[in-house]
This record gives C-alpha cells, structure tokens and sequence, in this order.
C-alpha cells in the first residue's frame, strides 16, 4: 500500500508560494513562507505532519484499548510540531501530543499504559523516531 501526496513550489523562498495536496483529495491547499516561518494564514508542512501525527495516534490508541477489552468513546490528540534552529539550520526537534479520551470501564493506570505503548508503536511516531523529544501528556476524562 502506498499513500499519495504532492507539492510544487513556485519562485524564491521569501516571494514564491506553494500548493500541497493529499492523493484521496482530503486536503488541498496552498502554503508561503510567511505560513511555515511566521504567522501567515494557510497551512504548512509540519501543521501537516502534527495533523497525520495526532490523527494516526487517536486511532492507534482506540485500537489498542479496543484490542484489550475497552471501547473508547472519544479520544483527541493535539499535536505541537516545534520548528527550531540549530547550527545546521531548521529542524523539528519537539513534539508535543496532548491526549483527552474519554473511556468508560479503565482505571488511569492501565489507560497511561496503553498511551506509552501508543507513543512508540503508532505508524507516525515510528517515522518521526528521529525527533529528539516527543511528550505525551494523556488525560483521561471520565
């Protein structure tokens, strides 16, 4: 299985502009310097990859405690993607997911474990191993 995407960048860094979309047609928009590097709207390659982070992470976390006997009624992954510099230029050196679920019939022992051994084996989470720090700060709100 091979997942689709596609970008074209027009003109210099600061001056030219960009087009991102997704193969399914779920996401289609465009992106400048001014959205990745200040606070420009639009969106930008690491809102990108915080998106698919927190979104492969709910639902790898549903699984896992769907697996072990616990249906989730809801959980929510924020992602924070930090863009730093170092002195070799920018990288993505932080990631910072904040979980809310909500999931009748768990104690929060057993649900913080579910969530640590999410952080390590979601799809995303193992492309981004080479992140430096990845946090999760997970709530259970029963």
């Amino acid at each position: 299985m091979a997942r689709q995407a596609e970008a074209e960048w027009k003109g210099d860094l600061k001056g030219g502009s960009g087009h991102v979309k997704t193969g399914s047609g779920g996401y289609d928009g465009n992106y400048s310097f001014a959205t990745r590097f200040e606070n420009g709207a639009g969106a930008n390659p690491e809102e990108l990859l915080g998106a698919a982070h927190a979104g492969c992470f709910s639902m790898a976390l549903a699984n896992s405690l769907a697996t072990a006997g616990f249906t989730a009624t809801s959980v929510h992954t924020k992602a924070d993607v930090h863009l730093n510099k170092d002195d070799k230029g920018f990288l993505i050196n932080v990631i910072d997911l904040t979980v809310n679920a909500v999931v009748p019939k768990i104690d929060n022992a057993t649900f913080q474990q579910h969530v640590e051994k999410t952080k390590v084996g979601c799809i995303i989470s193992r492309a981004l191993a080479s992140v430096p720090t990845m946090n999760v700060k997970a709530t259970l709100k029963n």
